[in-house]
């Protein structure tokens, strides 16, 4: 492994790179990209467009960005990338958001149990993968904790974070939940990025763009939309053309006099006109530029998106803001380079009853249970925690002779890399609607 000191040493690894918000970020944050890889056609171009290049593997020579599934030893063989400085990634969100079905470990874009498989093949000295809010949630709480203890088995440090795009210069909302690990000795020198000063609101980010035809209603408009906005949304392949998102995001959008229910080809003409009761709508409507830098394509975050608007739009939407992925790539940067005071960091506990089924095996009593883990419900919260654990591992109930129950933990059900995996079948069938 290449000692700290050596810049050289910086490449990067991107798994599901999407349109580049992400690769951006890490690039101006100092990494250098060994491989971006991304399975929708359109996002791929326009990676292919900024990251243009190849690099020599194995002696022979490739592009750096690579269309396909990359659970695809053909498109992503971690063999290749061993002590990569940074493996890091925006697996597919659907699994976990609020708005969808939460299936985690059932649902066939689930690929964040896969990348952390990937660690212990590529061994990089830091690992980046962000994903929904709804990682967060109670819902995943053993997810996250098999995460945790399995990059432990690997030797890393490992720490999840609930990040908000507004705390880093971006003009929106947008929770992120990014885990970082590292190698023990690299982790103690790595401090989350903290918050800038100043919150930039999405007026004083657009109102350039907004007035670029010299509207009349420019002045009144900065003044409603002087706030930070709600969360951009993609959307997928299986919704129609571009809008700001559901219901509930319209409405905080026209809070700040912006129309949401679609995006425009152009910014507003000079005499447009205002909310009259001829045009009751709440305000203009954002284009692909607007909305890209409320995403965090500043001034500055210079970025070509191919293909037509709506395409462009979900690529946008669906990014991870480069400000964002900039601030943390820098901090994983500086402990990986063993800058500034050392940390001390204690082992974080998602679920109890996840651990205690792990550590002890076999039938576990559920008075054995509600001993060794901290419940502040008692047996109902055990209950909704067996029943949460069931939808992403197998857990099997086992009566006991007091009428109670003991249950046995058994195999995760995402998938990690199984050739039988029920997850080959539904991403064939589904590959054309996966975004």
């Amino acid at each position: 492994m290449t000692g700290a000191s050596d810049d050289s040493s910086y490449e990067v690894v991107e798994l599901c790179a999407g349109a580049g918000g992400q690769a951006l970020g890490l690039e101006r944050a100092g990494f250098k990209h060994r491989l971006a890889v991304e399975l929708d056609s359109n996002a791929f171009t326009t990676l292919q467009t900024n990251i243009p290049g190849k690099i020599e593997i194995n002696e022979e020579e490739r592009e750096i960005v690579q269309q396909g599934d990359v659970a695809d030893p053909a498109v992503f063989n971690p063999e290749d990338h061993r002590e990569v400085a940074l493996l890091a990634g925006g697996v597919p969100c659907p699994p976990f958001t609020i708005a969808g079905k939460q299936l985690g470990a059932n649902d066939e874009r689930d690929l964040f149990a896969w990348a952390v498989e990937q660690v212990d093949k590529v061994r990089p000295r830091a690992l980046m993968l962000e994903n929904v809010r709804g990682l967060s949630l109670p819902r995943f709480s053993g997810y996250r904790q098999y995460v945790l203890d399995r990059l432990a088995e690997f030797k890393y440090v490992a720490e999840w974070r609930l990040l908000n795009a507004c705390d880093f210069g971006v003009p929106q909302l947008r929770p992120r939940f990014v885990l970082v690990a590292m190698q023990e000795d690299d982790a103690k020198y790595f401090k989350w990025p903290e918050p800038v000063a100043k919150q930039l609101t999405v007026s004083a980010a657009i109102h350039d763009l907004m007035g670029a035809n010299g509207w009349e209603g420019l002045e009144q408009w900065m003044k409603d939309a002087d706030k930070i906005g709600p969360t951009i949304v993609g959307g997928s392949k299986k919704h129609g053309g571009a809008d700001l998102g559901p219901t509930r995001a319209k409405r905080a959008w026209a809070e700040l006099s912006v129309d949401a229910m679609g995006v425009a080809d152009a910014p507003p003409a000079r005499d447009a006109q205002f909310r009259t009761m001829a045009n009751p709508a709440p305000g203009p409507k954002l284009t692909t530029e607007m909305v890209a830098r409320i995403q965090g394509w500043l001034p500055g975050y210079e970025w070509t998106f191919t293909g037509r608007k709506t395409t462009r739009y979900r690529q946008i939407g669906n990014a991870f803001p480069p400000p964002v992925a900039e601030a943390v790539g820098s901090a994983i940067l500086k402990a990986l380079k063993h800058e500034g005071e050392t940390v001390s960091r204690e082992t974080s506990s998602h679920d109890p009853v996840y651990k205690v089924l792990r550590e002890l095996g076999g039938y576990v009593p559920t008075s054995v249970i509600l001993n060794r883990a901290t419940l502040g419900n008692g047996i109902a919260e055990l209950e909704e925690r067996i029943t949460q654990l069931r939808r992403d591992f197998d857990i099997d109930p086992q009566p006991m002779s007091d009428g109670s129950l003991a249950y046995k933990l058994g195999e995760f059900k995402a998938f990690i890399g199984q050739a039988n995996h029920e997850r080959h079948e539904k991403f064939v069938q589904n590959r054309a609607k996966i975004s």
